[in-house]
């Protein structure tokens, strides 16, 4: 070691001298050109030094510096000559150079001393099994995490670089803020949310633990596009891990972070990541998921956790996590207290910490520009019985930012809140709008076919299973193909403006996209080339995800075989494409609102406030549907209240014509053009044109069959609607009961009726607290499997836990049992807590009893053409993307009569239904699809057989010539009436027999033929 004071000799081999630096001014001697004797002085802006013309930059006037200022110093100076040269104002219009932050100057004190994070690297095996390199760079949390502990940035010095390193060009050094004033008649807030930060949470090793990740870190890692290109792996070691474990409430049902709410979507999405991760593993992957209640409420969500066991093996743990630590070689342990109170110790590879939802950061800030009010947790507050509207008028809220709630719901809301602002705004309607204008449609009859193909890795949906790069050349072998390309998203952007400019410049009449289903993009990609200048028919899609990557994960040879084969099929079929005509038709602008519920009262209200006509029918003699039932919500909101105030309403607005006692026995037409009869109970029939259709025919509470849980045996025993009115009644019935028992899941989660009734548990918990604060010293008992009391109502179920009441899960298998020993009412229960069988002497039991579909609905989906789920609930067009839309077009459903919900959701669903349905009625004239039937009257015989089995009763006869007429507008395309036509007289328009054989054939092909 050498230390000072002493001299050392030293032998070496080498010396580098480290030598400095003077900054040469000979070349300025006689120039005009002033320094400081030891730099030369310019304009910090423009470089310019005191003789005009000259410039100078770099450690000529900085003294010795770093090379990136030197390069910004050379690009400023050669904008400036160029300004000279060409007699511009040097300083114009240009950015000034940035002036270091003084709070960088100093490092804070406090700030904790953070290591530098290590690079990943491959692990042993790795390294032998193949050339990958060894470092593999920083994840992208481990690049954030480095970023964000440097205390010492530097400024941005203009050199420019990363303008060229970026390969989307995202980059511009040149623009400059704009503030722009926008005049509108309302605002609608959708923010959105931020995740919770569980590094509040110092038990669950989140920051501290490598192979502990949040929940969206690890949508990431199985992303496609994330930073491990969709390959599950941990983060410490780049190993695929053989056990992960979910922790459910993360960040939700916890008032010590502020976060009492359930954020209602973190059970479901969950599940839904342990399904994925086994499908992306190639090792056998065991999968837990810890949890306190699983909420999967939303309508078809029970199937789903069901599917996760039976199909998936995921396993299920009911119990909080204590602790989360890690062993030496990079696992963690988590301990918890399992179900029958042994604490356990577990070891899994990874962990993924469900974190729920909270306001985003700026909510602050946005409520106070839109003056709103804001909830106890900082959520947008709204009106009672306005699920979209906020405390200041004009001013609405669609999605998380009113609350935690799923993309169904949150694409629901965002309709409802544009309904509500249509009708705010209905007479300025049309006045700031703008037709879109397509190019000329490019003419290619009598061309020969110049097909473009295009096929998508979409990530590793299809990628990471189909030799992409090999489809992508054996297509482009194909006859006709002119042009074929692998992208890694075809639906993004850039593709799609790809494509238009592939088009273009190859002259492309035809195009086939080889993806996912066309059931969700084909509208995109014909919009893609209507804009290029093709006819939107020109296009066609080879289905290579759902039915090929999804179902041949386990053989990616197969799997390719098979993708070539559908896109030669399709390649084939595209080739004999024709041009369509798309049909016009005339509006009806007045709507058929069936059931008159809230929500049918709340869909005609709006739809009239619109200015159109509304007929509301209504089964029975009085308007209010299951909620004339109700006393209160579970916030304790007065429903006989808004149910006679919203009554009122529709009975004196003069747009709306209400027809009680009826119902609608005929009806026929398409999208814009409907008549439908209604007729009433006195025999009364009204004939009603309409240009949509909204079913909101509610639902019906689940009646207990006799002897069920001592339903109709004794007079103790009633459902809870039935509690509720007699608490609400003030009769002594109750009020001298001193033990009251609840059973939930009456008619809901069982093998008649396999879903969730989502409300059944909040009418419970409701029942429960009034008849609680009514006595306080009564015993009141909740028999439960979960308690889903999703979203804001958690609140209630805490405040049931604090005032007493006593919750004692059962499962499935083991129901309660109630009976009566001589008069005494009895309710048997297995507590799965205690692990043993309790016997509660009670005086009276409700039955939280189900809901089910509301009578006459396979009546209404004949007529309508509508279908309907496994459940008999009206089945959506598409669970998120069109949840209020049916695949007919022109008819909506809102309410109980899509799925069970709570009275707020129902009235959101009928403001959705009412924005989409004015959405149609507000246009003069709707251009349908350009696919239907048509006859070939030479060889039609006039056997009516298409008349008869067409579902859309889109083909009917001429009674002058005796053939088959096909109604344009009525036909779906189904090609029912081609397979059934006996001479062969109808085909079909973009699957004529020619094009379909043409496809069936290629198909059969082998790969190599």
């Amino acid at each position: 070691m050498i230390t000072s004071n002493r001299d050392y000799l030293l032998d070496v081999d080498t010396v580098i001298p480290c030598i400095g630096q003077n900054v040469d001014l000979s070349a300025l001697s006689g120039s005009s050109v002033d320094d400081d004797g030891w730099t030369i002085e310019v304009d910090p802006d423009t470089l310019a030094t005191s003789q005009d013309g000259v410039f100078a930059g770099g450690d000529a006037v900085t003294g010795p510096t770093i090379a990136v200022d030197a390069m910004a110093a050379g690009r400023r100076a050669a904008e400036s000559i160029r300004r000279y040269l060409a007699g511009e104002e040097l300083n114009g219009s240009r950015p000034r150079q940035p002036e270091a932050d003084p709070a960088l100057d100093e490092i804070p004190r406090g700030m904790p001393e953070e290591p530098r994070m290590s690079p990943r690297e491959l692990s042993a095996r790795s390294r032998i099994e193949s050339f990958d390199e060894v470092n593999c760079g920083y994840g992208e949390d481990n690049a954030r995490r480095e970023a964000e502990r440097c205390l010492q940035c530097a400024i941005c010095s203009e050199c420019l670089e990363c303008v060229e390193a970026c390969e989307a060009e995202a980059i511009d050094h040149e623009q400059q803020p704009v503030v722009r004033d926008v005049e509108v008649g309302a605002v609608v807030l959708s923010p959105g949310f931020d995740e919770f930060e569980p590094d509040e949470i110092y038990e669950y090793g989140y920051g501290r633990i490598d192979n502990v990740v949040t929940s969206i870190e690890f949508e990431r890692i199985l992303s496609a596009n994330g930073p491990t290109a969709g390959e599950l792996v941990r983060p410490s070691d780049g190993e695929h891990p053989e056990k992960i474990a979910w922790i459910q409430c993360i960040g939700s049902r916890d008032e010590q972070v502020g976060c009492g709410y359930c954020s209602s979507v973190c059970c479901t999405y969950a599940i839904k990541e342990a399904e994925i991760a086994k499908e992306h593993s190639a090792d056998p992957l065991k999968t837990t998921i810890f949890f306190m209640d699983m909420r999967t409420y939303g309508k078809d969500f029970e199937r789903y956790y069901q599917r996760s066991i039976d199909d998936y093996d995921v396993d299920y743990v009911r119990s909080k996590v204590q602790q989360v630590s890690q062993r030496p070689d990079g696992s963690v342990v988590l301990r918890y207290a399992s179900e029958d109170g042994q604490l356990r110790d577990e070891v899994f590879d990874m962990v993924v910490l469900s974190v729920g939802l909270r306001p985003p950061k700026d909510a602050d800030n946005l409520a106070g520009i839109t003056q709103i009010a804001r909830d106890e947790y900082g959520f947008a507050a709204h009106r009672d019985f306005e699920p979209v509207t906020t405390t200041r008028d004009g001013v609405f809220s669609s999605g998380a930012f009113g609350g935690p709630k799923d993309i169904p719901e949150t694409v629901m809301e965002a309709s409802a809140a544009a309904g509500e602002v249509s009708a705010m705004l209905a007479d300025a309607r049309g006045t700031a709008t703008r037709d879109k204008e397509y190019p000329p449609e490019i003419p290619v009859e009598g061309e020969p076919p110049r097909v473009g193909v295009f096929v998508c890795h979409c990530g590793i949906n299809i990628g990471g299973v189909v030799d992409v790069p090999r489809v992508k050349e054996f297509a482009a072998r194909l006859p006709y193909v002119t042009l074929a390309e692998e992208n890694l998203y075809t639906c993004s952007q850039d593709t799609q403006e790809l494509i238009k400019e592939k088009i273009q410049e190859h002259n492309l009449n035809r195009i086939v996209v080889a993806s996912c289903t066309p059931r969700t993009h084909e509208p995109l990609f014909q919009e893609t080339i209507r804009e290029a200048g093709l006819n939107p028919y020109l296009f066609h899609m080879a289905n290579i995800r759902d039915q090929c990557s999804w179902v041949h994960s386990g053989d990616p040879e197969a799997a390719t075989e098979k993708a070539c084969s559908l896109l030669r099929a399709a390649i084939a079929k595209a080739t004999l494409l024709r041009p369509l005509p798309e049909v016009s038709v005339p509006v009806t602008e007045s709507a058929l609102v069936i059931g008159g519920g809230p929500s049918g009262m709340v869909s005609a209200l709006n739809l009239a406030r619109q200015g159109f006509e509304v007929h509301l029918v209504e089964k029975t003699h009085e308007l209010g549907g299951n909620a004339r039932h109700l006393a209160s919500t579970l916030q304790g909101q007065d429903v006989p209240g808004y149910l006679q105030k919203l009554t009122d309403q529709v009975m004196k607005e003069p747009l709306i014509s209400v027809y009680t006692g009826s119902e609608v026995s005929e009806a026929e037409g398409y999208v814009g053009n409907f008549r439908s009869t209604i007729k009433s109970t006195d025999g009364t029939a009204h004939e009603i044109e309409h240009g949509a259709v909204i079913i909101a025919v509610g639902g019906q509470q689940y009646e207990p069959k006799a002897g069920e849980f001592g339903f109709g045996q004794h007079p103790g025993v009633m459902s809870c609607r039935e509690m509720e009115q007699v608490l609400e009644s003030n009769s002594q019935q109750l009020d001298q009961a001193d033990q009251l028992a609840i059973v939930h899941c009456v008619g809901s989660r069982d093998d008649d009726n396999p879903y969730c009734s989502r409300v059944c548990c909040s009418q419970a918990i409701k029942v429960a607290l009034k008849a609680k604060r009514r006595h306080p010293d009564k015993e009141v008992h909740l028999l439960y499997r979960d308690i889903r009391a999703y979203g804001f109502s958690e609140k209630q179920y805490r405040e049931a836990r604090q005032l007493g009441i006593n919750f004692v899960r059962y499962e499935q298998d083991c129901e309660p049992q109630v009976f009566t020993d001589g008069e005494q009412l009895k309710v048997r229960v297995t507590d799965t807590l205690l692990g043993r069988t309790v016997t509660l002497p009670v005086d009276a039991v409700g039955l939280s009893c189900g809901v089910q579909p509301a009578d006459g609905v396979h009546h209404l989906s004949q007529l309508y053409k509508v279908p309907l789920n496994d459940d008999e609930f009206f089945l959506e067009a598409h669970v998120k993307l069109r949840p209020v839309d049916f695949a007919t077009d022109g008819v909506f459903l809102a309410g109980l009569a899509h799925a069970p919900k709570l009275l707020s959701e129902s009235i959101a669903q009928a403001q959705a239904a009412a924005g989409r349905a004015s959405t149609l009625l507000s246009k003069d004239q709707l251009v349908v699809e350009g696919w239907a039937a048509e006859v070939d009257e030479q060889i039609c015989s006039g056997c009516e057989t298409c008349v008869e089995i067409c579902p859309y009763s889109a083909i009917d006869m001429d009674e002058e010539s005796g053939v088959a007429q096909v109604n344009e507008v009525l036909c779906k395309g189904c090609g029912a009436c081609t397979v059934a036509c006996r001479s062969g007289a109808i085909d079909t328009r973009g699957f004529t027999n020619q094009q379909v054989l043409e496809e069936v054939e290629a198909a059969c092909l082998r790969v190599s033929d």
